[in-house]
């Protein structure tokens, strides 16, 4: 049961930054609804994600990525919404799960992957090795800082979801706690 229930009675900052999303998306999902409650928190995520819609990244590596640090952080939620996200952006089937786990079929995707696993398992303290992995598979250094902020972000709609136990309003996609 959520700990914090999506708002019901938004303040009129909250009201329209919801509106935006109600036309964005043709809905409200439980996490926006629920960060509603604070048109600050609300408002910083849609900055937040809508800067990172102009990167030099794809919106599928996006996704991936999402899916990496949603799997690395035990996040059903965002495992569940990303999925959904990830196939609107043509990742293959038989991608997805193994984006979960930071794994990708494809060399460049599967450095990102891994790169971005590292970041969250070690809290930011990545060696030169991880940086230098990175970028051998031929990442620029905005690419390198869009990958983190992208981690940044996934973090944070993790930990809310984690700490107010924001209810899946997508299908429902498992993913095994970190250890």
């Amino acid at each position: 049961m959520p700990r914090i229930q999506p708002v019901t009675d938004p303040t009129p900052a909250s009201r329209a930054l919801l509106d935006q999303v109600e036309q964005a998306f043709g809905g409200t999902p439980n996490l926006l609804a629920t960060l509603g409650h604070s048109s600050a928190a609300l408002g910083s995520y849609l900055a937040f994600s809508g800067a990172l819609k102009d990167t030099s990244i794809s919106g599928a590596l996006r996704e991936q990525i999402a899916l990496a640090v949603a799997g690395a952080n035990g996040c059903e939620y965002c495992a569940s919404a990303h999925t959904l996200l990830a196939r609107g952006q043509k990742v293959a089937e038989s991608e997805l799960s193994k984006n979960l786990e930071g794994v990708s079929d494809d060399p460049r995707t599967q450095a990102a992957l891994r790169f971005a696993t590292q970041v969250v398992q070690k809290r930011g303290w990545v060696d030169d090795a991880e940086v230098s992995a990175v970028r051998e598979a031929g990442f620029g250094d905005a690419e390198i800082l869009e990958i983190i902020a992208t981690v940044s972000l996934n973090v944070f709609t993790n930990y809310v979801n984690h700490a107010v136990r924001t209810e899946v309003d997508f299908p429902r996609v498992e993913v095994p706690q970190p250890s």
